[in-house]
């Protein structure tokens, strides 16, 4: 690991500063072979909205290597080397067939797990075909995504279904963003809640609600598929704990956008769930479903029709709007592609507020060597109603000051108690999990608003 960089002592110090090191490699960099490209290869990635896959294949990029995406005329998804294995043709000009895709330039077909089925210019009898495969990735869809696998073909994992994506009275709305940058950069965004303080509500205006505005007790805690941040803020007379959840190695989900801490509610789910998927070094998309339901657009601000292809409904979130306008009142986007194409992290000055970073960097590096020396890659075993739990929530508790306690740190008691409750627990195996948290989340609201009336 490259050690940190100091600060300059020197006014006008600009001219003494080092040579400006390389990239954390091991972290960043995702092409075939490299580390983190390695760990991130051994699971099912989203590679684009079902929506923009009509009649033709659709050509995409994907760990630095260009593909094709198709759908066969009796409905089954293949993912192919974007260009025919004969002369180079690329397989965006393909026509789908009833059990695969067909080249245009000489009429090769290709089935979708890349087997060679016709080569209709050879001699009656070839058996050339019989023993050629064209490069190819399994492929599904779900729920408005399609999903490739691109890791070893002998150990092809199952594709998970976590409890966020059968939630009752739920609607997914699919939608993603590209971003100019590295991978990295924009899913450490999801585990730094300071940032939520400043860029989100002070520095400019309150892009969800001035609640957000307030410093929050910080804390992060590794659960059974990653970790969590947990901010923990007073609101008047309510107690609001907040925790985004990070599925390893690159999938998060975040709670309501526009939570404003002052209705009470025990354990409100999932707002948003979103895969960085690295595109190459430079490039990834955010890709996934904006959540739909009461707990998450109460006041119906979110809107449905402004989520899909290049967009979202909150602030911030693409390149919008002029570059001076963006100057004036920049947003996430702004504020994580500008870190360079790839950031560089032996230039930063990490402090507390990113403890949450560098928890991330330790489990991504610890995952990265598991892979690298030939383990497999860690998946939560934990099923609760045949679904895997997670861990993002909004909890606001009406729990006022209590006189001659010091409200700092009521709050970080707060906020470890609501922790357990959600993370920990033989409730987390059992059918009527989310039941039972909300239940012992209100038997604690009473317990401790209990001393704060005595």
């Amino acid at each position: 690991m490259v050690a940190q960089k100091q600060f300059l002592t020197t006014a006008y110090g600009g001219y003494l500063k080092q040579e400006t090191p390389g990239e954390n490699v091991e972290l960043t960099h995702v092409e075939r072979g490299a580390p983190a490209g390695e760990l991130l290869r051994r699971y099912w990635q989203p590679i684009a909205l079902t929506s923009e896959l009509g009649d033709v294949p659709l050509g995409f990029r994907m760990f630095g290597e260009d593909l094709v995406v198709f759908r066969t005329t009796k409905g089954e998804y293949g993912i192919l080397d974007r260009h025919c294995s004969h002369r180079g043709t690329s397989l965006e000009f393909g026509l789908p067939t009833e059990n695969g895709l067909r080249c245009c330039y000489h009429g090769w077909l290709f089935g979708v797990n890349g087997q060679v089925l016709e080569t209709p210019g050879d001699p009656p009898g070839s058996a050339l075909k019989d023993r050629l495969f064209h490069g190819a990735y399994p492929c599904r869809e779900y729920k408005g995504l399609i999903f490739g696998y691109f890791g070893p073909p002998d150990s092809i994992p199952e594709f998970p279904i976590f409890d966020s994506y059968d939630y009752p009275g739920d609607k997914l709305v699919p939608y993603c963003v590209t971003y100019p940058c590295n991978w990295l950069q924009v899913q450490e965004n999801v585990m730094d809640p300071a940032h939520a303080v400043f860029l989100h509500t002070r520095v400019t205006f309150s892009h969800f609600s001035d609640t957000w505005g307030e410093l929050p007790v910080m804390d992060f805690v590794e659960t059974p598929t990653g970790m969590i941040y947990v901010t923990t803020r007073r609101w008047k007379d309510k107690v609001w704990v907040r925790s985004n959840d990070i599925i390893m190695p690159n999938l998060a989900q975040v709670g309501h956008i526009w939570e404003d801490g002052q209705d009470a509610k025990p354990f409100g789910r999932v707002g948003i769930t979103r895969w960085t998927t690295p595109i190459d070094n430079t490039a990834c998309k955010v890709i996934g479903w904006r959540h739909f339901h009461p707990e998450v657009n109460p006041r119906g601000i979110g809107k449905e029709e402004d989520c899909g292809l290049e967009k979202v409904d909150f602030y911030g979130q693409g390149a919008g709007g002029s570059f001076e306008e963006r100057q004036r009142l920049p947003g996430d986007y702004d504020a994580i592609v500008t870190q360079r194409p790839i950031a560089l992290h032996a230039l930063e000055h990490l402090t507390y507020c990113d403890k949450g970073v560098v928890m991330l960097r330790k489990l991504l590096r610890r995952d990265i060597r598991k892979v690298a020396a030939g383990e497999e890659p860690p998946r939560s075993a934990l099923r609760s109603g045949g679904l895997i739990p997670t861990y993002c929530h909004d909890t606001v508790l009406a729990i006022p000051p209590i006189a001659g306690v010091d409200d700092l740190e009521l709050q970080e008691e707060i906020g470890r108690r609501v922790t357990e409750i959600v993370t920990e627990g033989d409730h987390h195996v059992a059918d009527d999990r989310h039941e039972t948290v909300r239940r012992l989340l209100n038997e604690y609201e009473n317990t401790v608003a209990s001393q704060a009336a005595a």
